[in-house]
C-alpha cells in the first residue's frame, strides 16, 4: 500500500469513528464543498453540497444512539496522483437487522480527489444490496 492509500484508509477509518461517535464536524471535515452523495434514505437523486450533506446526518445519528452498529469489515483503497476510490462493507444495523439478516452489509464506494495537496471525498454513496424475489 503506498503513502496515499494509507491516508486515506485513514481518513476513511477517522469519518467512520466519527459517524459511531455522532461528531458532526468530524463526519465533515474531509468532505468536499461540491460533495455528492447517494444514500440509501430519499432523496433517490442524492444530496449535492456540503450543507446538504451535513443535513442527512442528524437523523442518523439518532438512529445509531439507539443501539445500531456502523463499523467497517472491510476497506480497499486505490489511489492515483489527484483522484482516488475506495470500497468497504460495513455491518450498518441494528440487533434486530442482524438477527433477521445476519450477513447483510452496507456497501460503501467513495471517490476522492487531491485539493491543495489534502484528499477530500467528492462522491459517497451507500446501498444495501436488495434480495432475489422469491420464486414461486
Amino acid at each position: 500500500m503506498n503513502e496515499d492509500e494509507e491516508r486515506i484508509r485513514s481518513l476513511i477509518e477517522r469519518w467512520a469513528g466519527a459517524v459511531r461517535r455522532g461528531d458532526l464536524d468530524g463526519v465533515l471535515a474531509d468532505h468536499a464543498d461540491d460533495i455528492v452523495m447517494f444514500d440509501v434514505p430519499p432523496p433517490y437523486e442524492g444530496v449535492r453540497g456540503k450543507d446538504a450533506y451535513r443535513e442527512t446526518w442528524p437523523p442518523f445519528f439518532a438512529w445509531l444512539a439507539q443501539g445500531a452498529a456502523f463499523e467497517i469489515e472491510s476497506l480497499d483503497v486505490t489511489a492515483g496522483a489527484e483522484v482516488a476510490f475506495a470500497h468497504a462493507l460495513l455491518r450498518c444495523g441494528t440487533p434486530e437487522d442482524f438477527t433477521a439478516h445476519p450477513g447483510s452489509r452496507l456497501r460503501l464506494t467513495l471517490g476522492l480527489r487531491k485539493e491543495q495537496g489534502r484528499w477530500v471525498v467528492a462522491h459517497e454513496h451507500h446501498s444495501f444490496p436488495v434480495a432475489p424475489a422469491e420464486k414461486p
